[in-house]
């Protein structure tokens, strides 16, 4: 399903602004979780996709390239730990990560006009939706589907008001 120019995979034009990651926020958010503790790349990509509330699941084609540059600059050292490859920060990757203590983590909102985040709610129930169509009995599929149709009816309804009051 296609929403427009420049609709695709991670973007919902109709929710304002793309959430995409932006260059060198994907790095800096990989080295804020290896902060905590040594993860193998799956960890990274799990804790990355809970972090953002779903709205940015990374893909194990960025994670991988990422972690190997962070591995050529010296920043992060892998080590096989019970079959898997562990990533931890160097020294050197600690001082880094230090850079951005402090801030505001990759993984939250980084609105800075106050307003909800429509798109990660909007994510958030199209991920459950998506587990009660594949999980749920036709009973709570049918629920399922009355309460976004009147999701859906509410928000036109919203919308409706607004254009009222806007005009009076």
């Amino acid at each position: 399903m296609g929403f427009g120019p420049g609709s695709g995979p991670g973007r919902m034009p109709f929710m304002g602004r793309s959430r995409s990651t932006r260059r060198g926020e994907f790095r800096t958010a990989i080295l804020a979780l290896l902060v905590e503790s040594p993860m193998h790349g799956y960890q990274i990509i799990t804790e990355r996709s809970e972090r953002s509330g779903g709205d940015r699941r990374p893909s194990a084609g960025s994670v991988y390239p990422t972690l190997q540059q962070l591995t050529d600059e010296g920043l992060v050292r892998d080590e096989e730990r019970d079959g898997r490859r562990v990533y931890e920060l160097t020294d050197t990757g600690r001082v880094e990560a230090a850079k951005s203590a402090g801030a505001t983590p990759p993984w939250q909102s980084d609105d800075k006009d106050g307003s909800p985040d429509l798109r990660r709610v909007a994510v958030q129930v199209m991920s459950a939706t998506m587990q009660v169509a594949q999980d749920g009995d036709p009973a709570m599929q049918a629920r399922a589907h009355e309460l976004l149709a009147d999701c859906r009816r509410s928000l036109y309804r919203l919308l409706a008001d607004d254009d009222t009051a806007a005009t009076s």
